[in-house]
């Protein structure tokens, strides 16, 4: 891959292992994140908030997403919303999962 200022692949992006078995590769824009996570089978997000507002795309694999007071079991092609300050939690299937998730404003944490 070339070293564009536009186009990247995963590996130029930063990577971050941040619960075991859930891998994310972000990138920024001026006022985005997007990032595509990555999670092993039976690998569990721990209940958790932050002030960004969160949507995301799950694009293989099967999640069980709990947000604030709901529990959805979630299949490829279905997305999610989460504002700001709603405590939520994942736990994946029995095969691996990948998805994207886009973050406003930009995760500090996460660069």
């Amino acid at each position: 891959m070339s070293n564009s200022k536009y186009v990247m692949d995963a590996s130029q992006g930063s990577q971050h292992e941040i619960f075991p078995g859930v891998r994310i590769h972000s990138f920024c824009a001026e006022k985005m994140m997007l990032a595509f996570v990555e999670l092993d089978p039976h690998s569990v997000v721990q209940p958790h908030e932050h002030p960004h507002e969160q949507v995301g795309i799950l694009l293989e694999g099967e999640l069980t997403f709990h947000i604030g007071d709901e529990t959805h079991h979630v299949l490829p092609g279905q997305m999610w919303r989460i504002p700001g300050g709603v405590q939520h939690s994942v736990i994946t299937g029995d095969k691996p999962a990948r998805a994207l998730d886009v973050f406003h404003p930009i995760r500090d944490d996460y660069r």
